[in-house]
């Protein structure tokens, strides 16, 4: 019995069945290679779900958690609070879009962001209402969960979603879905539904994650803005997994030219430590009363730490630019192989950056899913030494996350392990 069957015995005895997991049982990573309990290694194209956009264990940032751990590892800021904090805050204040004042809050996870980011429009606005777009994800807590575009397996079985949560569509040509459509069924929800003048927050990822990695085009998050200002609606912008260099820009948002209110910002600012933040408008994160925002672990020190570090890895390192580069390529093969005969499987390649994706189809007259082939190639995958995760809402999207720091010769040999693993579904599937 191998190592990785016996820890799957275990896993399926002491831990929760909610929570999802692979057979990947990981004892050793560096950069964007990964080792499991039976010593296969692994080119790690989902980097902890662009967690680990600076790769695995970057020697910058564990220098700094070491050092960092020598001095203190938790004081929790609301009671002894600490330079880093405030330090970070100044460099996100600086990095975030927007020519105008901005103040900044740690917390720990993307859905806390999100929350925070929420309970801030909803105490400067006045407003309780929230839009979100179908095919978004924004977290599994409570009001995570109601405000994503997604059903099953974030809402299925929960009961009661949060209220005064509506979704408007993304807007999507490859399903028909264009952004005058989607700016008229919002103007239709403000008709119908819900007066704007009680809408709090418009809320949006730049690049949906689990919904398929679907970009929003750059003159629909300008209407989008205009609508904001408009209405007096605060506009936030999710970059949880599109921010951080992953899209050859800093942030998502950086290529429409416009600024959200707001920024939540999680996975990659700290190459592997858990922390999150929310930064945006001076007015509008100061809404809360003192102590109406933060937690006990907000801002963890090591964590903090460890974010300096990327953002120095960011620039030292030039990975906006890696990112653009690391995208160009993927993009370039998957073309190539979308046009050779036999993979009209491939309904669309996408990407912005280096976060990109393939659209599996069964034909390309209908672009029906192929939900069965996308779950067939990621398993090929991971049996020839590759880590590829699926998305979309009709799950038959597979999404490349290489960390920026990969070596080109590991980048060339995941992708020739995507080629291979694709053909070999298909003849399985023919067969």
């Amino acid at each position: 019995m191998t190592e990785a069957v016996q820890l799957s015995a275990r896993k399926s005895a002491a831990v929760a069945r909610g929570v999802s997991t692979r057979g990947i049982f990981a004892v050793r990573a560096e950069n964007a290679e990964l080792w499991d309990a039976d010593g296969r290694r692994f080119i790690d194209f989902a980097a902890g779900i662009a967690v680990n956009n600076t790769g695995h264990r970057h020697p910058r940032v564990m220098a700094a958690v070491a050092e960092q751990a020598q001095a203190f590892t938790h004081t929790c800021f609301h009671v002894a609070p600490y330079e880093g904090y405030i330090a970070l805050a100044e460099r996100l204040n600086a990095a975030t879009p927007g020519d105008f004042e901005k103040k900044t809050m740690l917390v720990t996870t993307g859905a806390e962001a999100v929350e925070n980011a929420i309970k801030m429009a909803r105490a400067f606005t006045g407003r309780s209402g929230v839009i979100a777009f179908a095919g978004g994800f924004h977290g599994r807590t409570l009001l995570g969960m109601a405000l994503t575009g997604k059903v099953a397996p974030y809402k299925k079985g929960f009961g009661a979603m949060p209220p005064e949560i509506m979704h408007a569509p993304f807007p999507n040509a490859f399903h028909g879905v264009t952004e005058a459509d989607a700016l008229g069924q919002l103007e239709r929800l403000f008709a119908s539904s819900v007066d704007p003048d009680r809408v709090a927050a418009i809320i949006i990822e730049p690049v949906q994650g689990e919904g398929g990695f679907n970009i929003a085009p750059a003159g629909f998050l300008r209407a989008l803005r205009d609508i904001c200002d408009r209405h007096g609606i605060v506009l936030i912008a999710d970059e949880v997994q599109s921010g951080m260099a992953r899209t050859g820009r800093m942030f998502g948002f950086d290529h429409s030219g416009v600024a959200p209110d707001l920024v939540t910002m999680a996975k990659g600012l700290a190459g592997g430590f858990p922390l999150s933040a929310v930064t945006g408008r001076a007015e509008i994160v100061d809404a809360p009363n003192p102590g109406g925002v933060g937690g006990t672990y907000a801002g963890n020190p090591l964590a903090v730490a460890a974010s300096h570090a990327v953002l120095d890895v960011i620039r030292d390192e030039d990975l906006c630019a890696r990112a653009a580069e690391i995208g160009d390529r993927i993009r370039a093969r998957l073309n190539q192989i979308a046009a050779r005969q036999g993979m009209e499987c491939i309904g669309e390649v996408r990407g912005l950056g280096a976060m990109n994706a393939i659209e599996l189809v069964a034909d390309r007259e209908t672009n029906a899913p192929d939900a069965s082939l996308t779950a067939a190639i990621v398993a090929e995958a991971e049996a020839r030494g590759l880590i590829l995760l699926s998305c979309g809402t009709r799950y038959n999207v597979i999404r490349l996350l290489p960390p920026l720091t990969i070596p080109m010769a590991q980048l060339d040999e995941a992708l020739s392990i995507i080629e291979a693993s694709i053909e070999a579904a298909v003849m399985k599937k023919a067969a």
